[in-house]
């Protein structure tokens, strides 16, 4: 876990930072189980790596304010930018795995901007920023479309699903995102939706999440689908029933430690037409089918 002020890497168990003497939010412990910890709020501190500096701003919707240097090149989603001084360079490059990524149907290319100079990107939607400082060689996963953006040093790649059950019914889409740092730290900032949480899993322990409700995961934390009636406590048929008729998700994800998975309170559906139903226990059969065949789910 990181200082929720200052981005610097925690050690286990401290309860202030050893870089800026913050407070740790400490895990709420019953038995031998520790609950996900709240991430309290969006980094207060700059964060600096190399010559760029990253301020997040904003509450509600908060918004990351990267100061570029001439040495440092970050790539982003372009529909997220919000503003940018004249003198910062947009381009665009190549994805790994572009033939797999063009006959999946997703983007090929992504944008980069190259300093120096101000650039912004904001995501329209209440939330929190992560930033996940990343380890070379160190690799996260993550949903679909809540990346910020990313330096050029991380490595932007994606992997199928697997098992039909997590295909169609783990909510997740057909893709998981994986970004690795390549040569030096790097850093990767997501978007979670509503507030933030951090869970890590010992060896062997497992969580049951809601579908919608995982941001990210360390890549060697395996996620599987089981329904309402195998999770234990899942309160048997009469359980499965009453989420049925409630329309809470039948199905969740299972993730197994160990390693950190990254939760977040406002869990992630894919925006739809105005006024189309939002049931939160709806499958994903229909929006991967749609996703097979060039139709969109209503």
């Amino acid at each position: 876990m990181n200082c929720p002020t200052c981005q610097a890497p925690l050690v286990p168990g401290a309860r202030f930072c050893a870089s800026c003497g913050a407070p740790v939010a400490q895990a709420t412990q019953i038995g031998s189980y520790t609950e996900p910890v709240p991430e309290t709020d969006n980094p207060k501190e700059p964060i600096i790596l190399g010559d760029m500096s990253i301020k997040i701003e904003g509450e509600l919707v908060p918004v990351v304010d990267v100061e570029l240097g001439s040495q440092q090149t970050v790539y982003f989603e372009h529909h997220i930018l919000m503003w940018k001084q004249p003198n910062v360079t947009l381009g665009f490059m190549g994805l790994q795995n572009a033939g797999k990524r063009f006959f999946a149907g997703l983007q090929i290319f992504i944008s980069t901007a190259k300093g120096p100079g101000n650039i912004a990107f904001s995501r329209e939607a209440p939330g929190q920023i992560v930033a996940m400082r990343l380890r070379p060689g160190q690799a996260i996963d993550v949903r679909e479309h809540q990346f910020l953006l990313a330096t050029s040093n991380v490595g932007y790649d994606f992997y199928w699903q697997t098992g039909l059950a997590n295909v169609f019914f783990s909510r997740t889409g057909l893709f998981i995102d994986r970004f690795t740092a390549q040569q030096g730290e790097g850093i990767v900032l997501l978007h979670g939706y509503g507030n933030v949480f951090e869970k890590t899993l010992a060896p062997g322990e497992m969580l049951d999440v809601e579908p919608g409700a995982w941001l990210w995961k360390d890549s060697n934390v395996r996620m599987d689908t089981v329904s309402v009636l195998q999770s234990q406590g899942g309160g048997g048929l009469l359980g499965a029933l009453g989420a049925f008729v409630g329309g809470a998700a039948l199905t969740l994800n299972r993730f197994h430690g160990p390693g950190r998975i990254g939760l977040q309170s406002m869990t992630y559906h894919e925006p739809a037409n105005e006024g189309a139903q939002r049931a939160g226990g709806t499958s994903n059969v229909g929006g991967v089918l749609g996703s097979l065949f060039g139709q969109q789910q209503t």
